[in-house]
């Protein structure tokens, strides 16, 4: 039990969760702004998307980006990010194979590992939500 709660307490520990958040906040904040260029919408068409999803999904890549680096619904915009990384991982990539060199998979499947860590262990010490303590657990 002692190594536990040292390990919670450590520094090097909130760093890292931070890392791990602000890295996947920082990806889909940089790949939502491409998103809300019009031509991205023949790429979604081509996809068999509908067109109209481009804007909700440029905002909740854009917001949740936003919302995963600040740290406040780190768990709400993990969940979303999961949801789109299935869809990449199913409904895109999947035909490729697993190589990202071949345009397969491997890197959302690595960002999925990711967002699922972060729905599991929450925003972390180095967040808004925890500095806010009256934030309810289920929105942090």
């Amino acid at each position: 039990m002692q190594i536990e709660a040292k390990l919670s307490e450590n520094k090097l520990h909130d760093l890292t969760h931070w890392g791990l958040r602000a890295s996947i906040g920082v990806i889909f904040i940089v790949h939502s702004l491409k998103k809300f260029d019009p031509s991205w919408q023949e790429w979604l068409i081509n996809m068999g998307i509908p067109p109209e999803l481009q804007l909700p999904i440029a905002l909740a890549e854009l917001i949740g980006g936003i919302l995963l680096v600040i740290g406040i619904l780190t768990r709400i915009s993990a969940a979303i990010f999961s949801i789109i990384l299935l869809g990449a991982i199913f409904h895109i990539r999947w035909e490729n194979g697993f190589f990202i060199s071949q345009g397969g998979w491997e890197w959302d499947l690595a960002m999925l590992a990711v967002t699922l860590s972060i729905i599991v262990a929450g925003p972390g010490r180095a967040s808004i939500s925890h500095i806010v303590k009256k934030i309810p657990r289920y929105l942090q």
